[in-house]
């Protein structure tokens, strides 16, 4: 073979560049670099992965001529059918209907089937991406389930690709690894080779408004997932591929720093990236700039932009979505809302799991509300609704009963600086959005409450007494 060929282009995979940021990280003490795992041959990270879960199934006995089935948001899926070509499997893909159009035009370029399910379903739903990808594998003769969520070779990886290249080009001078939170595989596999090496190597996870992660990483909370454009980060579920122990901190992002972010990173920077990409930029100069330290970070630059273009590219998409400023004023945030409403005046009304159901009554009553936030020791559990109690007492349960069993998990959690153009996200998937502060609650926004904040901004102002 020729000198300085490669004997297939699955070979090609990793030895990606490392690249110092310099316009977009203006003013931070800290130097941020990106390591450019969108120069895979199939554009994104997955390259890694994919090429480790097959050589892994052949050595357990996969043989080719079968089938490799997986829920993929793209990325894995173009990584796979790369292997595919190569080792000679048909490929069947379930994606949810909120990746691009580009990411399902590639899959199909490179001969798959590509099966196309609702995003808002729940993950257990029959018709989630996840269920469906499952049944078709058990339904396909000679099948690979390639299951990145929960196969333990995704991670390995990283592990064993990454985590090693990572350490050779960056030794001990590397301060703190940052990367989106999907599957978890990134930060878990190469999280653990890097502390193997360096134990006081820090590991920042980034995560989308409405995904799991954030509020359960930080304070073992479990929300409600609501939906989101950014892909590939961020999960309505917890896969077993991520070691969320091994997370030193979290930061989270809303769509629209993601995609600005992605913008700049393109437009500033010259890095042809993807929004995924830009979510991790964007969290690493938030902790930053919080931090104030003179450190060396290095994010992962998950895919490119090319599966984007009709999207975070396109000015019509953008501002039809609200991530792109309009001539005219903003709407403000979520802590403007709040002072107009008179709610930065007040401490927020809590309840705590051991009150009983009259207690609760009793307060729901005096204020005039209609939920109360779960509180213990200053730790956010959960909230307490009205309809909760109503169903606890129509199911024979005593006024005297505590309500440690009924605190529910359908709200979402906000801060002061969320733009109220995203909250309309929010609002449609959560009956209520916490106001955080850290750790602690500084306001509750209901419907009425962004109904009336809009009503006023527009002008006539609504009057009347709050739910």
């Amino acid at each position: 073979m020729m000198r300085g060929a490669k004997s297939d282009i699955t070979q090609a995979v990793g030895n990606t560049p490392i690249v110092k940021l310099n316009k977009v990280t203006e003013g931070l003490a800290a130097d941020i670099y990106v390591k450019c795992e969108y120069l895979n041959p199939m554009g994104s990270h997955k390259d890694r992965v994919a090429r480790n879960m097959i050589q892994e199934a052949e050595a357990r006995g996969l043989k080719p001529g079968g089938t490799i089935v997986e829920a993929t948001s793209g990325n894995t899926g173009a990584a796979l059918a790369m292997m595919a070509a190569i080792r000679g499997y048909k490929c069947v893909f379930v994606m949810p209907d909120k990746m691009s159009q580009e990411k399902v035009s590639t899959l199909r370029a490179l001969g798959a089937k590509v099966v196309v399910c609702p995003t808002a379903v729940e993950p257990e739903d029959p018709r989630s991406y996840y269920s469906v990808a499952k049944r078709i594998s058990n339904e396909t003769a000679n099948c690979f389930y390639a299951n990145q969520y929960h196969n333990p070779d995704n991670p390995a990886a990283h592990y064993r690709s990454t985590g090693p290249e990572i350490w050779e080009q960056c030794g001990p001078e590397l301060d703190v690894l940052v990367a989106g939170l999907g599957t978890g595989g990134t930060i878990s596999g190469t999280g653990k080779f890097l502390k193997e090496r360096k134990p006081g190597v820090r590991l920042l996870g980034v995560d989308p408004v409405g995904s799991l992660y954030y509020d359960y990483i930080k304070d073992k909370r479990i929300t409600k997932p609501f939906s989101y454009k950014v892909e590939g980060i961020g999960e309505d579920f917890f896969p077993s591929t991520i070691n969320l122990d091994i997370i030193d901190e979290v930061v989270r992002v809303d769509d629209k720093e993601c995609f600005l972010m992605t913008r700049d990173l393109v437009r500033l920077e010259g890095l042809f990236v993807g929004g995924s990409s830009g979510a991790a930029v964007a969290g690493a100069v938030k902790y930053a700039k919080a931090s104030g330290k003179k450190e060396n970070i290095l994010v992962m630059l998950a895919d490119g932009a090319s599966k984007y273009i009709s999207k975070i590219f396109n000015d019509d998409w953008m501002r039809e979505n609200g991530f792109l400023e309009e001539e005219g004023p903003s709407l403000g945030t979520v802590k403007d809302l709040l002072a107009l409403r008179g709610g930065g005046s007040h401490k927020v009304e809590t309840a705590s799991s051991s009150d009983t159901i009259l207690a609760v009554v009793n307060k729901l009553k005096k204020f005039g509300i209609s939920q109360l936030p779960v509180v213990d020791d200053g730790r956010l559990r959960g909230l307490i609704h009205e309809s909760d109690l109503l169903k606890a007492l129509v199911s024979g349960r005593t006024q005297d009963a505590t309500i440690a069993e009924m605190i529910e998990s359908d709200y979402a959690t906000v801060t002061p600086q969320t733009k109220v153009e995203l909250m309309k996200n929010v609002m449609n998937d959560a009956k209520v959005a916490l106001v955080m502060d850290g750790p602690t609650i500084v306001g509750l926004v209901t419907k009425i409450d962004l109904i009336d904040f809009l009503a006023t901004r527009v002008g006539g102002k609504v009057a009347g007494p709050k739910p």
